[in-house]
């Protein structure tokens, strides 16, 4: 029976580094078709800036998905957390003249450390508490940066070197997705699902629910702060009206629209997001009508996201590799318990 077990743990393993190496040749073709469109001028500058906006917002929705989809809890002061590593990094590359890495390490590792500091009395409370207390420290963090003077107050910080490119915001994405992978997968992420279905039952089976709810506040807020610095090397100028509250709904609104607990849900959501809010760009008096009725639409007739609780191993050809999330039929007997 052991050496059964041995066995199929082992070909597990095998398929999932099967499956892991496929993704990253499909991740390395669609990025060198996507250079070979900037290179050859195919794609206009008005989509190659949304092209690496939708990246970022990737980065956005699946480290906020690692709180409010896997975890179970309700935050929303992500655009906070962005703001932090925005600003760091830019006074590391601007001020100090590091290099783009750095800068882009040292903004999320101040994002972490405040997520950190955050999570620890915050994430003691649950439900709508949570989120007005996220909510809330979220729009301090903005009015606190709005009142120093040294990163150019209200008026925003100016002078920053355009530095983010497609490869650095593809490399990110790529690895974000699959560090938050391998960490939902991990008995760590286990413990985070464990809470997010019954947190009084996972903390009768042991698990310190407030220590992984921590953890994953975190890691949230550690790649919120990236995708900071990288939206910050965007543009030459940031100012804290680009972190309100909205900016968090908004990504509150890929997760949701996505399928919370579902990476593939966080791509999907971040991706129509943001490309309809390009696309609806040249009719301004209409955008936000149509935003919202599509918005609406999804709600009523798929509540549970596009994707719900299922990956792309829920379908043909990957059915067969069910280890990023659950299969259709486990998602579709879910649905309909909750009915």
């Amino acid at each position: 029976m052991g050496e059964l077990l041995k066995l199929k743990n082992a070909s597990t393993k095998s398929a999932k580094q099967k499956f892991d190496i496929f993704l990253i040749v499909c991740a390395v073709i669609l990025f060198a078709l996507i250079q070979a469109g900037f290179e050859m001028e195919l794609i206009g500058s008005f989509w190659r800036l949304n092209i690496i906006l939708i990246g970022i917002n990737i980065i956005m929705s699946t480290s906020l998905n690692l709180i409010n989809g896997y975890t179970g809890q309700f935050s929303l002061g992500h655009a906070g957390f962005m703001a932090v590593g925005a600003y760091v990094s830019v006074i590391a590359t601007t001020n100090f003249h590091a290099p783009m890495i750095v800068g882009m390490i040292a903004g999320g590792a101040a994002a972490a450390v405040l997520g950190f500091l955050i999570g620890l009395p915050t994430l003691r409370l649950n439900g709508d508490y949570l989120a007005i207390a996220t909510l809330g420290l979220g729009e301090i963090i903005r009015i606190v940066i709005m009142n120093i003077e040294y990163v150019g107050g209200a008026a925003g910080f100016t002078g920053i070197p355009h530095l983010t490119t497609l490869p650095w915001v593809f490399g990110t994405m790529v690895v974000t997705l699959f560090f938050i992978k391998n960490f939902v997968n991990s008995t760590h992420g286990r413990a985070c699902i464990a809470i997010r279905e019954n947190e009084i039952a996972a903390a009768a089976m042991g698990i310190n629910t407030t220590k992984y709810k921590v953890m994953a506040f975190t890691i949230g807020a550690a790649f919120a702060g990236i995708g900071g610095a990288l939206f910050a090397h965007c543009f030459y100028i940031i100012n804290p009206s680009s972190f309100t509250f909205m900016q968090s709904f908004n990504f509150l609104i890929m997760v949701v629209l996505g399928g919370l607990g579902s990476l593939t849900g966080s791509i999907a959501g971040a991706f129509v997001v943001t490309a309809l809010s390009a696309a609806l760009a040249s009719w301004p008096e209409f955008r936000m009508i149509i935003y919202a009725l599509a918005l609406i639409f999804l709600m009523f007739y798929r509540p549970q996201g596009l994707f719900g609780y299922v990956e792309l191993t829920a379908y043909a050809p990957f059915n067969k590799l069910k280890f990023l999330g659950k299969s259709k039929e486990e998602n579709d007997k879910e649905e309909g318990g909750q009915k």
